[in-house]
Parts: structure tokens; C-alpha cells; sequence
């Protein structure tokens, strides 16, 4: 019994491994171009390690792509987004999951519903919005909306990690005579830093990867993101294909670092999700 055990784990294993190398061999075909002439990329049979290793890729692919100023655009947009998501959401949360105010679940329940809507739906309609306020070709419309509510998925998320926690603690506080806020402030979000971690990720993500929002609301190539600033580079320069992947690889690295060391934190935020309803 125990050998039929090993023996299925090292075939679990090695599919595993199999399908992990499937899925990567894009992210290594990319990095390896990168560091290849035009020459060695169009190669038959393709030569899997670069020789010689050409490292002026990237210093040719800065000089054209003002990659520092798409990433300043970028970053505002995304720390916007993440302290947003963060804030509001837990906010919305606090009030699904810890006060008692009549129809409070029914309302959350109308805003789940929001969750089967297409995004495609409202873009019209929100792209009017703003540009009778003004705020068209401007990071406003990338960065502001999430300070009001910080999305439904990430209100329920919080919400089911909330319900986890003993109420308890809140009559405990109530009775020493502090605020709701305070309840939220000093004894909910201080015991949610896992959610919170989660919330943060997948709202960095988004952010970071959005190409749809930047498409829409930016006219000048000076307040591009990295994702539209990719897409021009590639309309300018996709015949160089070595600085294609050297350029992909500066916009991909910093997403595939953080999702390299939040992925325990993404997979314990999906399984908070079904703790309790």
C-alpha cells in the first residue's frame, strides 16, 4: 500500500513539474530573447541559451521607451489602487460583518449581484461621467473610483475574514467605551493583515497589468502607463524584437516579483473566502 502511495505522488509530481515547465517556457523564451541579437532569435533550429549574451538590449530599449516616466504614471495609479482597495473595502466590510443595521444583508446581496455585470456595461457611461467633470487625459479616472468601496470581490473577501473573527472582542471593546471606528481601527484590521496582504496583491495586480483604463482616459504619451507605453513601443519598434522581450521583461519583473512572494498570501486569502458565511 505504502509503495502504490509513493509510486502516485511521484507521478503527481512529475506532472506537476511538466505542466509548471509548460507554463513557464514563455516567461524563458522572453527572457532569453532578451538577451539575444536579432541574429540568434531567428535561428533554426532556436538556440536556448544566448551566445553571446547581448546585455545592451536593455540600455537600448531605456533610450527609446521613457520606461521611468511610464513607471511614475504607474506607480501613482497603483498605490492609489492598493491603499484604496484596502481602506474602503475593509471599511464596507466592518458594516456587512460586525454592526447590525436593518437590511444589511440584503443590500450586500444587491451588491454581489454587481459582481454578473460586465465591466463593458458601465464603460460608456463611466467615460461620460468623467469627462463632463474634466478629468479625461488624467490619472484621476485610473486612480480615484477605487476609494469608494475598493470593489465588491474585496469587500467580500473581507467581510468572510471578519465574520471569523470573535465577536467577542467588540462587546469586550464596546463595554470599555470605544467607537465603532475604534473597533475597527485598533482590533478588526490589526488581526486581518493576512487579508489585507491579499487584498493588496491582487489590487497591485490589476493595477499594475490594467491596459483597458489607460487606453480609454490618456491621450498623451507623457502620462501613459507602462501597459499603454508597452503597446506604443510595440507599434514603434516590434520589427526589433530583441528589445521587444528586453522592454517586456522591465514591465513584467516588478509583477512577477510580487506575485513570486505573496502567492502563500493569495492562496490562503482564497481559502478565506468560504470560512463563513
Amino acid at each position: 500500500m505504502k509503495k502504490k502511495i509513493a509510486l502516485e505522488k511521484v507521478i503527481l509530481y512529475l506532472f506537476l513539474i511538466a505542466g509548471s515547465l509548460i507554463c513557464l517556457f514563455p516567461f524563458y523564451w522572453m527572457l532569453r530573447s532578451s538577451f539575444m541579437d536579432m541574429a540568434q532569435i531567428f535561428v533554426m533550429p532556436p538556440i536556448m541559451i544566448p551566445d553571446p549574451v547581448v546585455f545592451t538590449n536593455y540600455q537600448d530599449a531605456l533610450e527609446v521607451m521613457p520606461y521611468f516616466r511610464y513607471l511614475l504614471n504607474t506607480l501613482i495609479v497603483v498605490i492609489s489602487n492598493v491603499a484604496g482597495s484596502i481602506l474602503a473595502a475593509s471599511l464596507c466590510a466592518f458594516s456587512f460583518s460586525r454592526l447590525r443595521w436593518p437590511g444589511r444583508d440584503k443590500v450586500f446581496m444587491i451588491i454581489l449581484t454587481s459582481l454578473m455585470m460586465p465591466s463593458i456595461v458601465t464603460m460608456i457611461p463611466t467615460f461620460v461621467m468623467w469627462s463632463r467633470l474634466g478629468f479625461t487625459n488624467s490619472l484621476v479616472p485610473l486612480a480615484v473610483p477605487i476609494w469608494f468601496g475598493g470593489s465588491v470581490y474585496n469587500i467580500f473577501l473581507f467581510r468572510q475574514f471578519f465574520l471569523s473573527i470573535p465577536r467577542e472582542l467588540d462587546e469586550a471593546a464596546y463595554v470599555d467605551g470605544a467607537s465603532y471606528f475604534k473597533v475597527y481601527w485598533k482590533i478588526i484590521l490589526p488581526l486581518s493583515k493576512s487579508a489585507m496582504v491579499v487584498v493588496g496583491i491582487f489590487s497591485f495586480l490589476s493595477s499594475w497589468n490594467d491596459f483597458m483604463g489607460p487606453l480609454i482616459y490618456l491621450n498623451e504619451e507623457k502620462k501613459y502607463t507602462l501597459s499603454l507605453g508597452l503597446q506604443l513601443f510595440q507599434g514603434s519598434y516590434g520589427a526589433q524584437w530583441h528589445l521587444l522581450m528586453a522592454a517586456s521583461v522591465l514591465v513584467l519583473t516588478p509583477a512577477v516579483i510580487v506575485f513570486f512572494f505573496g502567492q502563500k498570501h493569495i492562496l490562503e486569502g482564497i481559502a478565506t473566502t468560504g470560512i463563513k458565511g
